[in-house]
C-alpha cells in the first residue's frame, strides 16, 4: 500500500544522552527517520534531550524539544503539537519503554496518536521474556530452557531444576544492563536482586546457560503486507559468552553451513511475522556447534547497534527505509536510496569482509572488572572492510585509535605466561582475548585446544595462526615481493612490518611504492557484482588490483577528517563537528568534499552526506594512501577530536596540505612547555609549572610549589594518565604513567590550584577576526574533568571584570596563534584572578551546546575561516543578550561497569552528555538531570555521609533547606554528630562495612527506604587517594546497583537541592528550539 494520506505531522522520540549500550547508533538511525519524513512533506517533531547530535540541529526536523525522553514530558508535547503518529523504533530502549508507557497510561488513545511501525502489541511479544517464549512456541522456533520470576525463592528454585551455571535477563532493558551469568547461589541472589530492581516490571528471567554456542544474528525488514526480507546476517567471533555489544562481529557469517543458514534465515522470517514486526528488528540466535540445534535469544523491534553496522555494512539504508514502511510505504515500491538501482526488495549478497570491533575504556576507571561476559560494558565501535577475515580485523584494531598497530608486533609486545596463566585467560574472556589467543599459538598450543578452552571457532583461530605465521616470516626471512604482498593482503601496517625488519615505516612505505605494491580503491558493491550499483561508498584493500572509481585529474576536492570510535572523551559532538563542517564547506561553494571515518555509529558515514565517504582508519599511512589518490587541495584535522588533530604534524611533515590553522601553530599549542613560553610573552598568568626531566627536580617543584600538584602528558584526549597527586610517592608511580602515554612529547607538572571555578570559552578566529561563541562556566569547581563537569550560559558566578579580562585573553591567544578555524580555551579563576590552562586548537566538546543556545553555528563560520572568507559582523557580546539559560549535564554510565567508583576527578568518565534550556537556571537544571536519569522526588529520604570538616561546613545551608522541604535526614555518626548540632532531628544509620549493626544502609538501599544520597568523599578535591575509605565506595556502589541518584560534589548537592526547592512552586517550560541564525543572506 503506498502512504497513508491521514498522516500530517509525526512525533520521533529520541534516545538522550550517550551510555553504554545507548549509543551514537540512534542519532545515525533517528537522523535517517527524519529524512524520510520530511521527503514526504510531513511535519516532525523531536524529542531528545542530546545536544551533542546532529539529530538535534533544526536541520532535520521541524520542532526540537530537547527534554527528558519521559512519559510525562512527552505527554505535555503530544498536547501542544497534536501529532496524528508516533515514531518508537529510532531512540533504542528509552524511546521504546516510553512508548509502551504511554500507550498502558492511555495517553495515546486520548490524543489520538497512531504508533507507526510495530505495534505496541508486537513490542510487547519481543520485550515480555514471558510473551517472547510463547509467541516463539507458536511459529515453531525454539528457545532455551527457562523461568520468569519476581523474586529470590523461586529464582533460587529455578535454578536448581536448570542446573548452575543459569543466565539471568531482565525485562524491558538495554545493553544486557542488571544481567548476568550465575555459578553459585550466592552469585544468583547478587543478581536477581539487582535485576529485579532494574527492570521495568520487576521480572527476571533465569534461563539456562550456553556459553560455548556459536552467536548468529539476521537483520530482518517486514511491511504492513507481511513481505518480508533478510538484508544481513552476521556471526559474533567469542560465541555466546560476550554480549553482542561487546563482541567482534563479522558480516557475512562465516563458519555455518548453507542448511544451517537457510534454516536460520526462513526461522527469522516465521518469528517476525508471527509477532507483527512492521519495520526493522533483529534477531538474535545460538547454534549448537556440533549440531544443527538451535534457539532464539531474542528479537529487537527497533533500530539497534546491530541494524547501524548492517545498514553501513551492506549499504543498505536500513532506518530509512523502515520509516518508509512506517508511513505505510510497502517494500516493492522502495527504490534503496545508496545503490539508486535496486528495489528494497533485494537481498544484499556480499563480496567482502566485514569486522565490528568494540572499543572498551576500562583505563579510565580504577577497580573496574575487565572481563566481557552478558552485560555491555564497551564505549563505542569501529567496523573495517577488507577482502579478508585477516585484513579487516587488523584494520579494526588500528580503528580502534589505542595505540596498537595491529595482533602482533605492536609498541609494547606485552607479558609473557606460563601455560597455566594462558589456559586461564582464553577461558576467561577479557578485551584482550584476541591477543591471548596469537600468543597461545606461539606458545604451541594447538588450534583445537584454544578453541575448547575459548569457544573462538576454530576457522578464526586458523586465521589467527596466518597472522602470526606472516609475523615470524617477516622476521626471519628476506623482505621480497611476494613477502610483503602477503604481509600486506593480510592487513599489516607498514609499522608492523618497520618494526620486524627493524628500519622506519616511511622506508618500508617507500619500497612499497617502488614495488607497485599499493591498495586498491573498492566501491561496496552490495549485490557482489550481480546487478549494477551506484555507490560513492568506498574502501581500500590489497585485495583487488583495479581502482573502482577515478577521481578527475581536474577536481581539486577537500577531505574532511572524522573523529573516529565513540569513547569516553570523544563522542558525538564531533560527528555534529564534521558534518556541519561538510555542510559549511559545500554552502561556501566548495564542491568536491570527502569525508573518512571509521565509526558505523554515525551520521558523518552516511551515503548521502559528502561527495566521497573513505570508511577506513585514521592513521597517518591510510591518509597518505587516499592523498595520493585524491590529489585534494588539502585535508581538514580540526573537527575530528584528538584523534584528527594528532594526525596534523605527520600529515604536514609528508607535503599534505593542511587546511586551517598550521601544523606549526598546532604544536606550539599542544607542546606544554613551547605553549607556557607563548603565553608569557603575553603577560597572561598560567599556573606555576615545570616541564619533566627527572624525578628528584619534579620532587623539589612539587615541595616548592606545595602538594597537591597535577602532572600531564601532551597531546592526550580527556585527560589521559592527568593525574592529580597529594604525596611523594604518588608523584613517582604517576610521571611514570604519563611517560608511558606520551613518549614523545614532554610531561609536564604544574600547580593544582583548590576551589577555583573553571571556564570553558569557544570561538572561531581567521587570523584576523576572533568571534567568542561564549563564555562557559563549570558549575563544579576546578577538578573534575570539563567533560565530566555541569556547564552554565550564561555564567552565573563570574564578575564582569573577570568576563572582560577573559574575553581580552582569549582574542589576544587566538591571534598569537595564528588560529584559522575553531579553538577552545580553559580557564581557571582563583581568587579573582584569571589563569589560563590550555589551549584546543579544534573543535571541542561543547561546541554543540554553544552554537545551539547562542544560536550561531560554530562549526559553519569555521568554514569560512578555513577558506579565508570574510567572517560575518556577529554582535560582539551575542551570547551575553540571550533570554534563556542553557545547561549541560553529564550521563555515567557506571552501571555498566562492575566496579567502577563514582567519585569524579581529572581523567573525564562520561559517556555522554544532555542538555536543557529554560527562562532560569533552575527550569534548565531541573530538565537536565532528569534527562540524565536523575530522580527528583518531591519528598522521602536523604543519606548524608560527608567526608572533611570543611566540606560539613560548606553543607549546612544546603541540609538546612533539605530538611524544611520535608525530607527526612539519615547520617553516618560522625556526620549525624555533626548536623544534629546545627541542625537537629537527624537519624543514624550504620555504615556497609558493619552489617550486624541496624539500621543498615545496605538493608535500607534494597528496602527501597532512600530516594537519594550526598556523599562527599574525604579528600576535599574528587581525587581518589590511597588513603580514601572503602566504606564510601561502597555506599556508592550499591547505591548505583540500585539505581539511586548519589551526588559527589558539594556544587552538584547544592545545585539538586535547590532544584527540588524551586520545583515546589514552579513548572518547566517546554519550548522548542530556535534554529540558528543566517548571517549569509545578510551579506
Amino acid at each position: 500500500m503506498p502512504k497513508n494520506e491521514s498522516l500530517k505531522k509525526i512525533l520521533v522520540l529520541g534516545s538522550g544522552a550517550i551510555k553504554i549500550g545507548e549509543a551514537g547508533e540512534f542519532d545515525y538511525s533517528g537522523s535517517q527517520c527524519l529524512k524520510a519524513i520530511h521527503e514526504d512533506g510531513l511535519n516532525s517533531v523531536l524529542i531528545n534531550p542530546n545536544v551533542a547530535t546532529i539529530q538535534t540541529d533544526t536541520r532535520f526536523a521541524d520542532q526540537v524539544y530537547l527534554l527528558p525522553v519521559n512519559a510525562e514530558y512527552v505527554e505535555s508535547i503530544i498536547e501542544k503539537e497534536r501529532p496524528d503518529g508516533i515514531m518508537l523504533a529510532y531512540g533504542g530502549q528509552t524511546a521504546l519503554n516510553c512508548g509502551v508507557n504511554l500507550d498502558e497510561s492511555g495517553v495515546l488513545k486520548k490524543y489520538g496518536v497512531n504508533v507507526l511501525g510495530t505495534q505496541i502489541e508486537g513490542i510487547k511479544k519481543t520485550e515480555d521474556r514471558q510473551l517472547f517464549k510463547d509467541s516463539m512456541g507458536e511459529s515453531g522456533v525454539p528457545v532455551l530452557k527457562s523461568k520468569t520470576v519476581n523474586n529470590f525463592d523461586d529464582a533460587k528454585k529455578a535454578a536448581e531444576e536448570l542446573v548452575y551455571p543459569v543466565i539471568i535477563r531482565v525485562a524491558y532493558t538495554l545493553g544486557g544492563r542488571g544481567g548476568g551469568v550465575a555459578y553459585n547461589e550466592i552469585e544468583l541472589h547478587e543478581i536477581v536482586e539487582r535485576g529485579l530492581k532494574a527492570s521495568l516490571v520487576k521480572q527476571v528471567l533465569v534461563e539456562e546457560y550456553i556459553g560455548h554456542w556459536k552467536q548468529i544474528e539476521y537483520e530482518v525488514m517486514q511491511d504492513y503486507d507481511g513481505n518480508n526480507v533478510i538484508v544481513c546476517n552476521m556471526e559474533n567471533v567469542l560465541s555466546m559468552k560476550a554480549h553482542t555489544g561487546d563482541n567482534i562481529v563479522v558480516a557475512p557469517s562465516q563458519t555455518i553451513d548453507n542448511h544451517e543458514y537457510h534454516m536460520l534465515r526462513s526461522a527469522a522470517l516465521r518469528a517476525t511475522k508471527h509477532v507483527g514486526i512492521v519495520g526493522e528488528c533483529n534477531i538474535q540466535y545460538a547454534l549448537a556447534p556440533d549440531s544443527d540445534k538451535y534457539v532464539a535469544i531474542e528479537i529487537n523491534p527497533r533500530l539497534s547497534r546491530s541494524s547501524a553496522l548492517a545498514s553501513k555494512a551492506t549499504g543498505y539504508p536500513l532506518a530509512y527505509m523502515s520509516a518508509k514502511i512506517g508511513l505505510g510505504y510497502n517494500l516493492s515500491e522502495l527504490v534503496n536510496r545508496i545503490t539508486k538501482n535496486t528495489t528494497a526488495c533485494f537481498e544484499p549478497s556480499l563480496d567482502y569482509i566485514v569486522c565490528k570491533h568494540p572499543r572498551w575504556d576500562f583505563e579510565k576507571f580504577e577497580l573496574v572488572n575487565r572481563r566481557l561476559g552478558p552485560t555491555m560494558k564497551s564505549v563505542g565501535e569501529v567496523m573495517a572492510i577488507g577482502r579478508t577475515f585477516e585484513e579487516s580485523l587488523q584494520k579494526a584494531i588500528r580503528m580502534l585509535d589505542i595505540g596498537n598497530d595491529g595482533l602482533v608486533l605492536n609498541r609494547s609486545n606485552g607479558a609473557t605466561y606460563t601455560e597455566e596463566d594462558i589456559e586461564y585467560k582464553l577461558s576467561h574472556h577479557d578485551d584482550k582475548i584476541l591477543y591471548h589467543i596469537a600468543i597461545a599459538l606461539k606458545m604451541g598450543i594447538s588450534v583445537n585446544r584454544i578453541y575448547e578452552l575459548s569457544t573462538v571457532d576454530p576457522w578464526f583461530v586458523e586465521k589467527i595462526k596466518n597472522i602470526v605465521e606472516i609475523e615470524s616470516k617477516l622476521k626471519n626471512s628476506e623482505l621480497d615481493e611476494s613477502l610483503l604482498w602477503q604481509a600486506k593482503k593480510l592487513g599489516f601496517a607498514d609499522k608492523q612490518i618497520a618494526r620486524a625488519k627493524d628500519t622506519s615505516s616511511d622506508e618500508i612505505r617507500e619500497l612499497r611504492k617502488k614495488l607497485g605494491i599499493i591498495p586498491a580503491v573498492k566501491q561496496i558493491d552490495t549485490l557482489a557484482a550481480e546487478w549494477p550499483a551506484v555507490t560513492n561508498y568506498l574502501y581500500l584493500t590489497y585485495g583487488g588490483n583495479t581502482n573502482d572509481i577515478q577521481v578527475p585529474s581536474d577536481e581539486k576536492g577537500i577531505v574532511v577528517v572524522g573523529a573516529g570510535p565513540y569513547r569516553i572523551g570523544s563522542s558525538v559532538e564531533f560527528d555534529w563537528g564534521t558534518v556541519n563542517m561538510v555542510w559549511g564547506l559545500q554552502e561556501n561553494g566548495e564542491k568536491s568534499v570527502s569525508v573518512v571515518n571509521c565509526n558505523p555509529e554515525t551520521v558523518s558515514t552516511d551515503y548521502d552526506i559528502c561527495t566521497r565517504l573513505y570508511f577506513e582508519e585514521l592513521t597517518q599511512e591510510r591518509l597518505l594512501d587516499i592523498a595520493e589518490f585524491e590529489h585534494p587541495k588539502g585535508i581538514i584535522t580540526c573537527v575530528g577530536g584528538q584523534t584528527a588533530n594528532n594526525l596534523t604534524p605527520g600529515l604536514a611533515q609528508h607535503g599534505v596540505t593542511i587546511l586551517g590553522t598550521s601544523a606549526h601553530d598546532v604544536d606550539r599549542a599542544e607542546d606544554r612547555s613551547k605553549f607556557s613560553a607563548e603565553l608569557d610573552k603575553l603577560h597572561i598568568q598560567q599556573p606555576r609549572w615545570q616541564a619533566f626531566s627527572n624525578l628528584s627536580e619534579a620532587k623539589s617543584f612539587a615541595q616548592e610549589v606545595e602538594f597537591p600538584v597535577i602532572v600531564r602528558p601532551s597531546y592526550v584526549l580527556s585527560g589521559a594518565a592527568m593525574k592529580v597527586v597529594w604525596s611523594q610517592e604518588e608523584l613517582k608511580k604517576y610521571v611514570k604513567e604519563a611517560t608511558d602515554v606520551s613518549p614523545d612529547h614532554p610531561v609536564v607538572i604544574s600547580k593544582f590550584m583548590l576551589n577555583s571555578l573553571e571556564v570553558d570559552v569557544d570561538g572561531i578566529s581567521n587570523g584576523k577576526e576572533v568571534v567568542i561563541g561564549a563564555i562557559v562556566e563549570h558549575i563544579d569547581s576546578a577538578g573534575v574533568h570539563s567533560g565530566d563537569a555541569m556547564m552554565c550560559i550564561p555564567p552565573w558566578r563570574l564578575s564582569n571584570k573577570t568576563i572582560e579580562t577573559i574575553n581580552d585573553y582569549s582574542k589576544r591567544i587566538a591571534l598569537t596563534f595564528n588560529v584559522k578555524g575553531p579553538f577552545n580555551l580553559q580557564f581557571l579563576v582563583h581568587d579573582d584572578n584569571v589563569y589560563v590552562i590550555e589551549l584546543n586548537i579544534r573543535a571541542s566538546r561543547s561546541m554543540p551546546f554553544v552554537s545551539k543556545l547562542v544560536k550561531t553555528n560554530l562549526i559553519s563560520l569555521a568554514a569560512k575561516a578555513i577558506l579565508d572568507k570574510p567572517l560575518p559582523k556577529i554582535p560582539e557580546d551575542k551570547w551575553k543578550k540571550i533570554h534563556n539559560y542553557g545547561i549541560k549535564v553529564p550521563q555515567f554510565s557506571f552501571m555498566q561497569l562492575e566496579g567502577a567508583d563514582i567519585a569524579l576527578g581529572v581523567e573525564m568518565q562520561s559517556t555522554g552528555e544532555a542538555a536543557c534550556f529554560g527562562d532560569s537556571f533552575y527550569d534548565a537544571l531541573s530538565k537536565g538531570l532528569t534527562s540524565v536519569g536523575y530522580n527528583l522526588p518531591s519528598s522521602g529520604t536523604a543519606l548524608v555521609t560527608v567526608g572533611g570538616a570543611q566540606n560539613k561546613e560548606k553543607l549546612v545551608a544546603t541540609i538546612a533547606k533539605l530538611k524544611r522541604l520535608g525530607f527526612k535526614i539519615l547520617s553516618t555518626e560522625h556526620t549525624a554528630e555533626f548536623f544534629e548540632e546545627k541542625i537537629g532531628q537527624i537519624e543514624i544509620v550504620h555504615k556497609i562495612s558493619e552489617p550486624e549493626r541496624k539500621p543498615n544502609i545496605v538493608d535500607l538501599l534494597y528496602e527501597r527506604k532512600i530516594d537519594f544520597i550526598i556523599n562527599i568523599p574525604s579528600t576535599s578535591t574528587l581525587e581518589k587517594y590511597v588513603g580514601m575509605l572503602d566504606d564510601e565506595y561502597q555506599i556508592r556502589r550499591k547505591s548505583l546497583e540500585l539505581g539511586v541518584p548519589v551526588l559527589t560534589t558539594i556544587e552538584l548537592a547544592d545545585a539538586f537541592v535547590n532544584t527540588l526547592e524551586w520545583l515546589k512552586d514552579n513548572k518547566t517550560t517546554k519550548n522548542p528550539i530556535e534554529p540558528y541564525d543566517d548571517y549569509d543572506s545578510s551579506l
